[in-house]
């Protein structure tokens, strides 16, 4: 059951009212996920919002490896509703379905390009020590530029803050749909 009783938008404040209308009238098309949490505190939702579309829509990385940092990054935090609302984005942008459920169930995927290596092994370290390795570190550098790793570093984040977001006060997964993390 979710922590926050829905936001009322026919009394938003004047703040709340210009930041729901940004994230309405942006590339996101509504307010889902943490969006109507995150209004109960305007002066917050409205950066992070714009460092969000950042992260879906202005990134360096290509979208579909995109997705697949946001997925492996709504596993780390096992955020139910980031992992089903990433996991019907990263199809839609190319992600192969097998690499998706790989990340899903914690298998190793079956990756068919050097490029997904490079993401799935530089966000997996950084996920599981806090570190990247000068390994790591040099492939994501030699393969997407310091502007990608930064773009990397960035989605994994934001993402995390989306995570945390949706896991404290329990977003809920639309009416019919099951948690796709175990």
């Amino acid at each position: 059951m979710p922590r926050l009783a829905p936001i009322d938008f026919e009394n938003l404040t004047p703040e709340q009212t210009t930041v729901a209308d940004a994230i309405r009238n942006g590339p996101r098309g509504g307010l889902r996920g943490p969006f109507e949490a995150w209004l109960r505190s305007p002066g917050f939702a409205d950066p992070a919002q714009r460092v969000g579309a950042y992260c879906r829509y202005g990134s360096s990385i290509p979208s579909d490896l995109n997705e697949m940092a946001i997925l492996m990054t709504g596993k780390y935090w096992k955020a139910q509703f980031e992992f089903w609302a990433h996991a019907r984005l990263a199809l839609q942008a190319g992600l192969d379905p097998a690499i998706v459920e790989a990340v899903r169930t914690g298998a190793e995927p079956p990756f068919k390009r050097e490029m997904e290596r490079v993401v799935y092994d530089f966000v997996s370290e950084y996920l599981a020590t806090h570190r990247v390795s000068d390994t790591n570190y040099r492939r994501a550098v030699e393969t997407f530029g310091e502007n990608g790793v930064v773009d990397i570093i960035g989605v994994v984040g934001y993402y995390g803050l989306v995570s945390m977001t949706l896991n404290v006060f329990e977003v809920e997964l639309p009416p019919g749909e099951t948690n796709p993390l175990e």
